[in-house]
């Protein structure tokens, strides 16, 4: 008889304040932005920007907006983390042990890692919550992970899963989310994803214009590993699966720290249609698998404010897969390589 191999599966998310107070926001962002996948400019600019600009100046707001997000239990995003891995842990083999970890802040990666060094796993999966990939979530994880394994002597077999923005089982979950929302009963549909930086798209493909990324009619030759390209990518898939005409939805890109970042801006777009006159507006989040302070605040209220304000009656957000069933059956299945068991799943295509 095989012995089954001891595998440890590793959840990571971003990251967020111990507490909604100002000295934990306050740790939480100085840790945050200085990264140096996070803000990719000069070591001593950064520290300028960061430490003497960024957080001074938006400490309040930020404290302000997290006293919105938190709840009696604490922080959703942390409180979806926790959730998730229980029942992925109910949900895998018994060779199987789930860790919870985030990048920034707690439960640290570090001291997660320590943990997984002293059960000698044969095998160790790592799973960023990021769908798409991005130097500054995923790649910041991938590094963080490398510089805490550096000294250790017995180094289990490594697995990254680097994205998964058109895995079917992803998909497929994220489809019938949306589908519970009634989609037809919506003028307009928009598909939001977290901003990034211009540069840091033409970084990824040097000599290669980042404009076709957003092509809407297929995945550019040298785009799977370009944020941008895999944003349109998931929102293709998740139109088709939809049967969603192209005049129905578009895309977006929320959270922008200046006019330099990935355009079209969400909240453009959110004031553009409701001053054209539409009415009713589904928003769908799909770089986010855990509502958090973007999903909750951003476009639940403050978008939902935007809209009514010029003239629209109703914005609505797909809350996000968050600790789901499906959500759970997808992470198990994209991580085992296994033939889906979500209806439905055969019905995208493998390539």
């Amino acid at each position: 008889m095989i012995k089954k191999r001891k595998t440890a599966l590793l959840l990571v998310n971003l990251g967020t304040p111990d507490r909604a107070t100002k000295g934990s926001v306050f740790t939480y962002l100085t840790e945050f932005l200085n990264d140096g996948r996070v803000i990719d400019i000069p070591w001593l600019f950064r520290k300028i920007l960061v430490n003497l600009i960024i957080i001074p100046f938006r400490l309040s707001n930020s404290t302000r907006i997290y006293k919105k997000l938190w709840t009696d239990e604490g922080s959703p995003l942390l409180l979806y983390l926790e959730s998730l891995g229980k029942k992925l842990q109910n949900r895998l083999p018994e060779n199987f042990w789930v860790y919870t970890a985030m990048r920034y802040r707690k439960p640290s990666l570090k001291h997660v890692l320590d943990e997984i060094r002293h059960e000698s796993f044969d095998k160790l999966v790592i799973f960023p919550l990021f769908p798409q990939y991005a130097s500054s979530t995923t790649g910041s994880i991938f590094e963080k992970v490398f510089r805490e394994m550096a000294d250790w002597q017995a180094m289990p077999e490594l697995h990254f899963v680097g994205q998964y923005h058109h895995h079917p089982a992803f998909i497929q979950a994220f489809a019938n989310l949306i589908s519970s929302y009634d989609p037809e009963k919506y003028d307009h549909i928009i598909f939001s994803y977290h901003g990034l930086p211009e540069r840091q798209m033409n970084k990824i493909h040097p000599g290669n214009p980042c404009n076709v990324c957003s092509c809407d009619l297929e995945m550019p030759e040298y785009g799977m590993l370009c944020y941008k390209a895999t944003c349109y990518e998931t929102t293709r898939l998740l139109a088709e699966k939809l049967k969603l005409p192209e005049d129905r939805y578009s895309v977006g890109f929320q959270s922008r720290l200046s006019k330099n970042w990935l355009r079209p801006f969400s909240d453009k777009l959110v004031e553009g249609y409701a001053r054209a006159g539409m009415k009713k507006i589904l928003v769908v989040a799909p770089s986010f698998v855990a509502d958090c302070l973007e999903t909750i605040v951003e476009i639940g209220e403050e978008y939902q404010h935007l809209f009514r304000q010029h003239g629209g009656r109703e914005l609505t957000l797909v809350r996000s897969l968050n600790d789901n069933d499906a959500w759970v059956e997808a992470v198990a299945e994209i991580i085992s390589g296994q033939r889906s068991r979500i209806p439905g799943y055969s019905e995208i295509s493998r390539n």
